[in-house]
């Protein structure tokens, strides 16, 4: 059923939606949806919440991952998410969009575009993926008045605070810097570039009863480990933030090599998805039949004898 008229449209914010999929005892699994496709993919595939990685946005913009994307351009990508998706849609708010009061207007513009959940993070900008070096920390109490004002702001959006402290501070820190967080209003923690199980079972161990976020990102620090080695060490909700994107990229750049090299797309047809499942996943005949079902032909009858020329 298309969307314009679905019965199965969301009847609870998206907010609370994600917070009861977390009630759940099972850990919640994020895949990134880095478009609407993609999204529609995730859900038929059986995902009830998605991702939506920074990373993922601005390399699909042909942008590095510095914060150089902007709220605007965010909110674009989380509404052809949420709206494709129908699922609760968890958004890298990166630092905020500025300081205090622009973190204020991140949470109302995101909770507007559909968002259920956010993560903001303690780097300064440029901002750097969590898996690279040299990243710079803000001070932590400066963090924290960030959260305190997204908690201040939200409607129902279920708030999680990234902390990139490890790497430069110590486990130790990172841990400082969550109970912080948590005190200032943060919902979870999402402790960022752990890179052995022994340190995601620490952290979790030393925030007993505390909701973590785990991210398995490929090519990174963090060693592979599946949702349920994460939710045996205590986390409750696991990301793939790039993972389609990846595959996306990779696919296409072979699309793109072998019109080059054998001058057409002959060769490569194996690999597409058809345009018959492409309109079945998008709907196609769904949005024919609500057209025809609505939109009749009037036909002119013609001016009154009195009105006409």
């Amino acid at each position: 059923m298309p969307y314009l008229v679905g019965s199965d449209l969301p009847d609870r914010p998206a907010g609370e939606r994600f917070r009861a999929l977390l009630a759940r005892p099972a850990i919640l699994q994020l895949p990134g949806a880095h478009n609407g496709m993609a999204a529609m993919q995730a859900r038929r595939a059986g995902f009830e919440a998605l991702y939506l990685s920074g990373a993922a946005m601005t390399a699909s913009m042909g942008l590095p991952d510095l914060g150089v994307i902007t709220m605007d351009e965010v909110s674009f990508f989380i509404r052809q998410v949420a709206r494709a998706s129908r699922l609760p849609v968890l958004v890298d708010a990166d630092t905020g969009y500025g300081e205090v009061l622009n973190v204020m207007h991140t949470v109302r513009t995101f909770e507007d575009a559909g968002a259920a959940a956010l993560h903001i993070e303690d780097q300064i900008l440029p901002k750097k993926c969590g898996h690279l070096n040299d990243k710079k920390l803000a001070d932590a109490r400066d963090m924290a008045a960030k959260v305190a004002a997204a908690a201040k702001a939200r409607r129902h959006l279920y708030l999680i605070a990234r902390t990139d402290a490890a790497a430069s501070e110590g486990l130790d820190g990172a841990v400082a810097r969550a109970k912080l967080y948590l005190e200032a209003g943060a919902d979870a923690i999402f402790p960022e570039a752990l890179n052995t199980a022994e340190m995601f079972r620490a952290f979790a161990e030393r925030l007993p009863g505390v909701p973590l976020l785990a991210n398995m990102t490929e090519f990174g620090r963090t060693p592979f480990f599946s949702a349920a080695e994460f939710e045996a060490m205590g986390y409750r909700m696991v990301i793939w933030p790039v993972s389609s994107l990846r595959v996306a990229n990779r696919a296409q750049a072979e699309l793109y090599a072998a019109i080059a090299r054998d001058g057409g797309t002959h060769n490569q047809v194996d690999a597409m998805q058809t345009r018959a499942e492409l309109y079945e996943t998008i709907g196609l005949h769904d949005f024919e039949m609500l057209d025809a079902s609505i939109v009749q032909t009037i036909v002119p009858q013609g001016l009154p004898q009195h009105e006409r020329p």
